[in-house]
């Protein structure tokens, strides 16, 4: 089990938001990461191994691939849900909700990724939106990564101004670094061919009140997502409203071409690279240029860092399900324990 006053975690799945949640707790000073799990003995489980990470697997079946593979593992899942408070799922899409039953059995409190319909836990979760409302819960769904991204922008500006509307249109990366599978190749496709995408679903899981509108298109790209945001505000405001609004939010980055040279979300990956782990931005960017305001309507253009932009969410939800601290706190604990805020080179 955890060390005394520590919450014992666990992380069921270890790729590309796995392995990072996985980093991140075991950085949380209120955290200890028990266990990750596995199915495949591959350079994943190799280097999680090396880490020092204990590794599980699913069962006997998979203990035995991993034993021809020369790789050790701690035990099986059962075993590590014996020894933790929280475990976190980062499996693929669906497949969360075919452990859902189990983790209940085990009596142990779940997180879940966006892949998963929200009837797979008691809320959906954005640290900046609704924290208190998964205080206490024994389960929580953080939202899709383009879904936190609107949701990081939409309630910054509510809590300032007031937001009545929401209109966004999205451009969404066509897969992460190492689905070399994925496409498309040439194209730009319409995911969904349809008005609105789940995008706009998704955020009422968390703001059931708010008008709003999605379409989205993937493009031939690994790297970021973008969004063009468009929003009815309750009132009037500047744009110089708005620009404070959104450097007041703990994780909004404002990027300014004309001071950093950023024109694109290469620029933006290639100045993290040098600095951050894997080159994360778990900042939601917002490019200070494209910021319009015309009476009550403001429109921006914004970018989503797929591969790490929930994971500071997963991290506040499990302080939000086990009660260690309020919203304001675990997001201030989670920043700085992950380096959230100033990117030099990008934020002045």
């Amino acid at each position: 089990m955890a060390v005394r006053g520590k919450v014992a975690v666990g992380v069921n799945g270890y790729g590309t938001i796995g392995r990072r949640v996985a980093w991140a707790a075991g950085l949380q000073p209120d955290m200890e990461l028990v266990g990750v799990v596995k199915t495949k003995p591959d350079y994943a489980a190799a280097q999680a191994m090396s880490a020092g990470i204990p590794v599980y697997v699913p069962g006997e079946a998979e203990a035995e691939r991993f034993r021809k593979a020369g790789l050790e593992v701690s035990g099986t899942i059962r075993d590590l849900l014996r020894e933790v408070d929280v475990i976190v799922d980062a499996t693929p899409d669906g497949v969360g909700a075919t452990y859902s039953k189990l983790y209940r059995e085990a009596g142990v409190k779940a997180i879940f990724q966006g892949g998963e319909e929200a009837s797979v836990a008691q809320v959906s979760f954005s640290a900046l939106c609704n924290y208190d409302e998964a205080v206490g819960k024994d389960s929580a769904r953080v939202v899709s990564c383009n879904t936190t991204g609107l949701l990081r922008s939409i309630c910054a500006i509510n809590s300032a101004v007031g937001v009545r509307a929401v209109n966004a249109f999205l451009v969404r990366r066509a897969a992460d670094m190492h689905e070399v599978k994925r496409g498309p190749i040439n194209s730009v496709v319409l995911n969904p061919p349809r008005v609105p995408s789940h995008h706009a679903g998704d955020v009422r899981t968390v703001l059931p009140w708010l008008d709003i509108t999605t379409a989205a298109v993937v493009v031939p790209t690994t790297l970021m997502h973008v969004h063009y945001v468009t929003m009815k505000l309750k009132g009037n405001a500047s744009r110089e409203e708005v620009l404070d609004a959104l450097r007041s939010s703990p994780r909004v980055l404002v990027v300014s071409a004309s001071k950093s040279g950023v024109e694109g979300t290469s620029q933006i990956i290639d100045a993290a690279r040098h600095i951050r782990p894997r080159g994360d931005v778990p900042e939601l960017v917002v490019f200070e240029e494209s910021v319009l305001s015309k009476g009550d309507e403001v429109s921006f253009i914004q970018a989503v860092h797929q591969e790490s932009i929930v994971v500071p969410e997963n991290v506040d939800a499990i302080r939000a399900l086990t009660g260690l601290s309020d919203g304001e706190q675990s997001v201030k604990l989670t920043n700085y324990a992950l380096g959230i805020g100033k990117l030099p080179g990008l934020s002045f």
